[in-house]
């Protein structure tokens, strides 16, 4: 049974805006390499040197001084500098019609995008500039009323938050209440629908444990190259994050560090096909603090 949340752009906008406020690193310890950050103090190159580069549509999930990052629907993120000469529209109707120019002070976390870029001729990957950004006038007024919410209940959410992290302490002092696998086709992160519903039916079930919080942990089987097991393995993890925010509203607050294992700790052996099956997963642990369980 597939599960389809009540609200799925709004519950997609408010976790994406969850999870860019939730933390950030300081400028000198980012990497403009590092696809999952904003970097700061990294000139934009001049766009008159630059070539034509991919389109690239997905959600603004951070944004910092002079660059975004845009994150698509299968959790990859890409980073985008804004320069002077970024044309920003918005488009209503239909067929994108009654566009009008904007400012950067349009460009909300929380907003889905279409951005075409420019690159270096070289072909830099990691140094894509916004020749055009555009949204929809609709997607625009719920990211705003999202970033107005948002910074009504802003001081309310962060008491609640560190109140929560400072009852756990340490966050290894806990209890396991329940673990939930969910499996992948090899080099796969697609969930099937039984998958689903395993999930939001998990998110049920933490939502009535008293100060439970989810650790979500990725692993796959031994095909494949480490760094491409690495890397999978976060994806698979991240996947499972955005359905259960997005689908099973889950809150983002509750949600620990997701952790990508590769094929280390293997569930079963990786001599069969069977056991290799077994092996990729994502695992859903809920958790109660020691401190605060039977409370």
């Amino acid at each position: 049974m597939r599960v389809i949340s009540k609200s799925p752009k709004i519950r997609f906008l408010l976790a994406m805006l969850a999870v860019s406020a939730a933390g950030s690193l300081p400028a000198q310890q980012q990497n403009l390499n590092d696809p999952n950050i904003v970097v700061e103090g990294v000139p934009i190159p001049d766009p008159s040197t630059m070539t034509k580069g991919p389109e690239i549509k997905g959600v603004i999930s951070a944004r910092t001084g002079n660059r975004i990052k845009v994150t698509a629907a299968d959790g990859t993120s890409t980073i985008i500098g804004i320069s002077d000469a970024t044309r920003i529209t918005s488009a209503a109707g239909l067929f994108g019609s009654n566009r009008g120019k904007l400012t950067a002070d349009a460009l909300l976390n929380g907003l889905p995008v279409t951005v075409k870029t420019l690159q270096p001729a070289e072909g830099q990957y990691n140094a894509l500039v916004a020749s055009q950004v555009n949204f929809r006038n609709s997607d625009l007024k719920t990211a705003t009323m999202i970033r107005n919410a948002t910074d009504q209940r802003f001081e309310e959410q962060t008491a609640a938050t560190e109140s929560l992290r400072g009852a756990l302490g340490d966050i290894d002092k806990y209890n396991i209440k329940s673990t939930t696998n969910v499996h992948f086709d090899t080099g796969k992160t697609e969930l099937s629908a039984e998958d689903k519903a395993h999930l939001c039916s998990t998110a049920s079930t933490a939502e009535a444990t008293e100060n439970a919080l989810m650790l979500v942990v990725g692993y796959t089987d031994s095909t494949g190259s480490d760094d491409f097991n690495q890397e999978l393995s976060e994806k698979r993890a991240n996947r499972v994050i955005n359905y259960l925010q997005q689908a099973c509203g889950w809150k983002p607050y509750r949600m620990l560090t997701p952790t990508g294992m590769a094929k280390a700790d293997p569930a079963a052996t990786n001599d069969t096909p069977e056991g290799k099956a077994q092996n990729r997963r994502v695992a859903v642990n809920i958790l109660v603090s020691k401190s605060l369980d039977n409370l």
